[in-house]
């Protein structure tokens, strides 16, 4: 039989749970930056991958043992500019922007591109229900830079790839994942995984699959996989731009009332598409 102070305890432990796997993301992120320093750029790399894991499971623990504050919500969001944003910056600063005098600079817009993407995800998104994200997330960017570096290291990429121009590739891939981070490109969160549904069940699959093959081939899986995931959100984001809009337009017009439609000026305007109002719902965080 548990006793008041058992019960006390227990508490405790839960509610410090969450803010441990917090504080594990700056340390791995802190030690990736003190390993880069050192030259140890393929170590500091999965510490990066690290940080990412633990900067993922704070928030379901936090949710799983309701204990989400906006304080812890304010300092993962501070966090994750150090682990995904300083860290995987100074990694490919050291990497390959430290030979010019100002490559550095690239290494600041992303940095800058990370902070005013968490500064904006918490005015907009923090604690509201969502199904998906606005622009590329954190830890996603994070992980495309700091894996890249593992993933170069291999005989496919030596054998194969090594020929290309990375110098400037990289240069464009900073860039990229810079404006992705502050666009309102969607990317989706993370599925829910179980057995009572189809999806469910679809997750969970993907979800095993992917630890297999991050467990087996790390350095063959985790670049090409984080490149997969900005490409889906960048062509569904173009695919609902040009496609469906116009559809989505046709099929209000086709319901004839004005209530999904305003009036401004003498011209008809679409305030939500129907596109917009079926991504209400789901409480989910950054990363």
């Amino acid at each position: 039989m548990t006793t008041p102070h058992t019960r006390t305890g227990m508490r405790r432990a839960i509610v410090i749970l969450p803010g441990a796997f917090t504080s594990g993301s700056l340390f791995f992120g802190t030690w990736a930056i003190v390993e880069a320093s050192r030259g140890q750029l393929v170590r500091a790399a999965w510490f990066i991958v690290i940080a990412g894991v633990m900067d993922l499971l704070d928030g379901r623990v936090a949710r799983a043992t309701r204990t989400d504050t906006a304080f812890g919500a304010e300092l993962d969001s501070l966090i994750d500019v150090i682990s995904f944003g300083v860290a995987p910056a100074l990694l490919m600063y050291f990497y390959q922007f430290n030979r010019g005098e100002w490559s550095w600079l690239l290494c600041f817009a992303y940095v800058w591109a990370m902070a005013t993407r968490l500064a904006r995800f918490n005015v907009e998104q923090a604690g509201r229900p969502k199904t998906h994200f606005h622009g590329l997330p954190s830890p996603a960017a994070g992980g495309t830079v700091a894996t890249f570096v593992p993933f170069a290291q291999t005989p496919f990429f030596r054998e194969n790839l090594a020929y290309l121009p990375w110098p400037l590739l990289l240069a464009m891939l900073m860039v990229f994942l810079s404006l992705l981070m502050v666009s309102h490109v969607p990317y989706p969160v993370a599925p829910r995984v179980g057995i009572r549904t189809w999806g469910q069940r679809a997750a969970l699959a993907l979800l095993l699959l992917v630890v297999v093959a991050a467990v087996y081939f790390p350095a063959y899986f985790f670049f090409p996989f984080a490149l997969t995931f900005i490409a889906w959100g960048v062509l569904k984001a173009m695919y609902f731009g040009f496609i469906e809009r116009p559809l989505d337009r046709e099929a209000a017009a086709a319901e004839g009332a004005d209530g999904g439609l305003e009036r401004r000026g003498g011209r008809l305007s679409f305030p939500l598409g129907l596109r917009a109002r079926r991504h209400a719902g789901g409480r989910r965080e950054e990363g």
